[in-house]
């Protein structure tokens, strides 16, 4: 289950996180995403946040949905988007062989690190053959909270792409950077672009 405390935080923090957010802009690794995608492809964005990425897949003709376990992000991410937004955690995800891509941008890593493979083999599932998988997360060691609340499980590169291999996706793409978030810190990151083995 998600920690509590991180969905307050969220909960009385949606405007501030949306508006921290709200460029307008595709970032790199969202472009990434969608340029490896097929025409019209069904993607789900896990843990959508306030929906700016779920209105980006939208724009580019993808069957896009959202999920997200805090309400006041799913009526947001709804109204940014207009895609179907369901309210729900990472346990909520039962699907088979139902999506072309699942884009986790940073909301795995507010999981304990033990729950990971799990969550893992659960978007493989979900995913058809070969669909495309995009995961983002901050890198480090531990898992602590940050200087607002927030819940997070850190990874260092080679730990994640070991998890992601092993959950059945091959990698084709890595990033790395670092940005200022929520809580005014700057924080490096890593995302991984992969695809599950058919």
């Amino acid at each position: 289950m998600p920690d509590r405390e991180t969905l307050n935080v969220y909960r009385e923090k949606a405007d501030a996180y949306r508006n921290c957010f709200a460029s307008g802009e595709a970032d790199a690794g969202l472009r990434d995403f969608l340029a490896a995608l097929p025409d019209g492809a069904r993607v789900l964005d896990l843990g959508c946040g306030p929906g700016q990425a779920l209105a980006h897949m939208v724009r580019a003709g993808h069957r896009a949905e959202g999920l997200d376990p805090v309400l006041e992000f799913v009526a947001l991410a709804k109204e940014a988007s207009g895609a179907p937004v369901m309210q729900g955690t990472f346990e909520t995800l039962r699907s088979v062989d139902t999506y072309d891509g699942v884009f986790a941008n940073f909301s795995l890593l507010h999981a304990p690190k033990a729950q990971l493979p799990q969550q893992l083999e659960r978007i493989a599932q979900a995913l058809n053959p070969g669909g495309l998988f995009h995961v983002g997360l901050k890198t480090g060691t531990g898992e602590r909270r940050d200087k607002i609340g927030r819940f997070y499980a850190y990874y260092e590169r080679d730990e994640l792409c070991d998890l992601v291999g092993a959950a059945g996706f091959d990698i084709h793409q890595e990033r790395t950077g670092e940005d200022d978030g929520l809580d005014g810190t700057i924080a490096p990151w890593i995302i991984v672009l992969a695809r599950k083995i058919t």
